[in-house]
C-alpha cells in the first residue's frame, strides 16, 4: 500500500493522479448511489403496498440481480473487445438512474418491478466497465486501499439516499415524493461522470504493465475464489426482503426503514475501508473473517426483535462492505489487465445467478417458516469458508 501520494507510479504518474480519479468516480457512486440505494431502501413495503406477496418481493428482487448480474458478462466482453469502456459506462449509468424517479408514477406493482428491474440492467451494463478503469489506478494505490476508498464513498451515498427518504416521510411524503426528489442526485451523479470522462479519457494510463498470469483463460484461483463466492451470494438475503419483514411482523415502522438501510449501509462504507486495508496487508483471510461474522445476520434480524434488527443490519453492513471492496481487488490481482473486463463480467454473472437463486428460495421460504430460512442463509455463507481458505492458501 502506498502511503505518499506523491509517490511516483510505475509509469511515471504520480499516485496522486490515480487518487484523483479514483475519488471522481467514488463521487459519482456517491450521487448515484444516493439516488438507487434511497429508492431501494423502500421498494420492499413500496411492492407490499402496492399488493405484492413476499414470494413475489423475493422473486422481483433475485430476478433484477439475475438479469443484471447476467448482463455484466457481455458488457464486460464487449468492453474488452472494443475497448469502449467510458461509452459502456456513461450508457449504463443513465439507465440505472432515470430509471428511480419514474418509480413515483407506477400504480401497479407490475410496473414497478420492471422499473427495478431496468435500474438492475443499467447497473450491470456500467459495472464492469467502471472496475476495469478503477483497477488501473488502484494498482499504484494498493487494490485493497484503492477499492476500500471507492466503496466507502460508495456507501457514504448509501447513507444519506435512505437518511433522505426517511426525511421525506417525516415530512409527511410518501413514496411518491420520495423517488421524484431522488432526481436531484441523479442529475449530479451523471454530471460528474461527464467531467471524469472528459479529465481522464484513456484510465489505462494510469498502469503501466500488468504481468499476464495465465497464456490462456482465466487463472484457476479465479475459478475457486467464484465458487466461494457465489456461496456468499446466495446465502445474503436482499434488503427488500428484509424490509418487507419488518413492515409484515411490526418490528418497526415504515419511518424506520430507510433508517435502518442507512446504518447498514455507513458501518459498509467504514468497513470497506478497514476491510480494504487489512486487505493489502493479509489477503483473502480477512474475507474469511468477515464471512464467519456476517453470517449472523439473519437469525438476529429475522428472529428477533428491534434491537436485534439494529445489530442485524450492522452485520448485514459489514458483510456488504467486504463484498464490494475486497471480492473487486482480489481479481485484479487475479488477472492480467487485458481481460480484466472479461473476468468482472463472468465474476458478476456468477454472482448473480446464485444470488437469485438464493433469493428466490428465500423469498419462498419466508412464506413457509423463518426458521428455514435463516438456516439455509447461514449455512450457504459458512459452506464458502472452505473453498476462500484454499484459495487463500494458493495465492501465498
Amino acid at each position: 500500500m502506498i502511503h505518499k501520494l506523491d509517490h511516483p507510479g510505475e509509469n511515471g504518474k504520480p499516485a496522486r493522479t490515480a487518487l484523483q480519479f479514483v475519488v471522481l468516480l467514488g463521487i459519482v457512486s456517491l450521487f448515484a448511489d444516493m439516488t438507487y440505494e434511497g429508492a431501494r431502501s423502500i421498494t420492499g413495503p413500496y411492492l407490499a403496498l402496492l399488493g405484492a406477496s413476499g414470494t413475489v418481493v423475493g422473486i422481483v428482487a433475485g430476478l433484477g440481480e439475475l438479469i443484471g448480474y447476467t448482463l455484466r458478462l457481455f458488457s464486460g466482453y464487449i468492453a474488452d473487445r472494443t475497448g469502449r469502456y467510458w461509452a459502456i459506462t456513461l450508457l449504463g449509468y443513465l439507465v440505472n438512474l432515470v430509471a428511480v424517479p419514474f418509480l413515483a408514477l407506477a400504480g401497479r406493482w407490475e410496473v414497478a418491478a420492471a422499473l427495478m428491474i431496468a435500474e438492475r440492467i443499467g447497473k450491470a451494463i456500467r459495472t464492469p466497465s467502471r472496475d476495469a478503469m478503477l483497477s488501473h489506478a488502484t494498482k499504484q494505490m494498493g487494490r485493497g486501499w484503492g477499492f476500500g476508498l471507492h466503496e466507502a464513498m460508495d456507501q457514504i451515498g448509501a447513507t444519506l439516499g435512505p437518511l433522505i427518504v426517511a426525511a421525506v416521510f417525516w415530512f409527511k411524503g410518501g413514496y411518491q415524493i420520495s423517488f421524484a426528489v431522488l432526481a436531484v442526485p441523479a442529475i449530479l451523479a451523471l454530471s460528474v461522470l461527464l467531467f471524469a470522462r472528459n479529465r481522464y479519457p484513456r484510465p489505462i494510463d494510469l498502469e503501466a504493465t500488468a504481468p499476464c498470469l495465465e497464456t490462456r483463460g482465466l487463472p484457476k484461483t479465479f475459478w475457486l475464489y467464484l465458487a466461494g463466492t457465489v456461496l456468499i451470494a446466495a446465502g445474503y438475503v436482499d434488503f427488500p426482503l428484509i424490509a418487507y419483514h419488518i413492515k409484515k411482523s411490526g418490528v418497526a415502522s415504515d419511518n424506520w426503514i430507510p433508517m435502518l438501510y442507512a446504518l447498514a449501509m455507513a458501518v459498509d462504507a467504514g468497513a470497506a475501508l478497514v476491510f480494504g486495508c487489512w486487505f493489502d496487508r493479509w489477503g483473502l483471510a480477512v474475507l474469511v473473517g468477515v464471512s464467519l461474522i456476517s453470517s449472523a445476520f439473519a437469525p438476529l434480524v429475522f428472529l428477533g426483535g428491534f434491537g436485534s434488527a439494529l445489530a442485524g443490519m450492522a452485520l448485514w453492513g459489514v458483510g456488504m462492505g467486504a463484498q464490494e471492496s475486497i471480492m473487486r481487488a482480489a481479481i485484479a490481482q487475479m488477472v492480467s489487465v487485458d481481460r480484466r473486463g472479461t473476468a468482472y463480467g463472468i465474476f458478476n454473472m456468477g454472482y448473480g445467478l446464485f444470488w437469485f437463486a438464493g433469493s428466490a428460495l428465500m423469498g419462498v421460504l419466508y412464506d413457509v417458516s423463518l426458521g428455514w430460512l435463516v438456516c439455509f442463509s447461514v449455512a450457504a455463507q459458512l459452506a464458502s469458508i472452505p473453498l476462500l481458505v484454499l484459495v487463500s492458501r494458493r495465492k501465498r
